[in-house]
């Protein structure tokens, strides 16, 4: 459910601790001309600048991707984040800045969600990775298996986005839950039992990937919308293992994602309409 839209604004700081970049490639033995037009590496998301996951790869034609690696191992909930465990009653500014301060400076479109989170491990039932994306990309190439993101995850939603694309939204935590504290998580279901809504953040991207051939059996654009997790760890478990809904404040990146503004621009809608799952073609 979308309970809010804000306005567009400009956050983050000179030194972030999070960045969405793009390691650059080396090559040698080529002209300075030919370096630049190759030197295009994998995109990632750092956290103190350390590469924490691998995303999709630039050429929009490619696998949508969300690979841990090593970097991932730190969360980001700041000391007076404590208000937040009740739950925010609209978009909140003071809560945004304060989060902002994590994140590089650009355009960012903050949305207000209500979301019931379902824990997916890879290649476990649910996957979106051996089931949705395989349907369209086949498995890898190379190793003959399903793109492996490494992590537990959790899916929240989906749905049409026309003939030709589908929307799907993912919650990636920064570090997966087994190392969340249990009896943290056990305060947040005893809370979400009594009725309490508590607030998670999040900063997000779009990418847009739409296969170049057909390998699979059920050819689409991915429109894909990827939660990082900020603050919520104990509370995104807790929700999935209650089977209750959470909030998620979600601080929308307007450029780093493989997606055009237009597209970006067209999240709220979609995220406000109907839950619709993709039924696929027989095989």
């Amino acid at each position: 459910m979308l309970l809010e839209v804000g306005d567009s604004r400009v956050l983050g700081d000179a030194a972030p601790r999070l960045r969405f970049v793009e390691e650059k490639s080396a090559v040698q033995g080529v002209d300075e001309a030919r370096i630049e037009a190759r030197r295009v590496g994998r995109r990632v998301l750092a956290v103190d600048d350390k590469p924490a996951f691998e995303l999709s790869y630039w050429c929009g034609t490619c696998q949508f991707l969300f690979e841990r690696l090593e970097g991932a191992t730190a969360t980001f909930s700041p000391d007076d984040a404590d208000g937040l465990a009740s739950g925010i009653s609209g978009i909140d500014h003071a809560v945004i800045s304060r989060f902002g301060t994590l994140l590089p400076e650009g355009g960012y479109r903050p949305l207000l969600l209500e979301v019931t989170p379902r824990l997916v491990f890879p290649s476990a039932p649910g996957d979106y990775f051996a089931e949705d994306q395989v349907a369209t990309w086949g498995p890898e190439s190379f190793w003959g298996l399903p793109v492996y993101p490494r992590t537990p995850y959790y899916r929240t939603f989906e749905t049409r986005v026309d003939d030709g694309a589908h929307f799907y939204e993912f919650v990636v935590p920064m570090v997966p839950p087994s190392w969340n504290e249990p009896d943290r998580v056990a305060a947040y279901t005893a809370a979400l039992g009594s009725g309490v809504t508590p607030t998670a953040v999040a900063v997000s991207i779009l990418d847009v990937c739409n296969p170049a051939e057909e390998h699979g059996v059920d050819v689409y654009a991915h429109w894909a919308l990827t939660h990082f997790l900020l603050d919520g760890h104990h509370k995104t478990q807790a929700a999935a293992e209650a089977g209750r809904p959470i909030q998620l404040l979600s601080l929308l990146a307007v450029d780093p994602g493989l997606s055009t503004p237009e597209q970006v621009a067209r999240v709220p809608a979609l995220r406000a309409a109907e839950e619709q799952t993709r039924l696929r073609p027989r095989s």
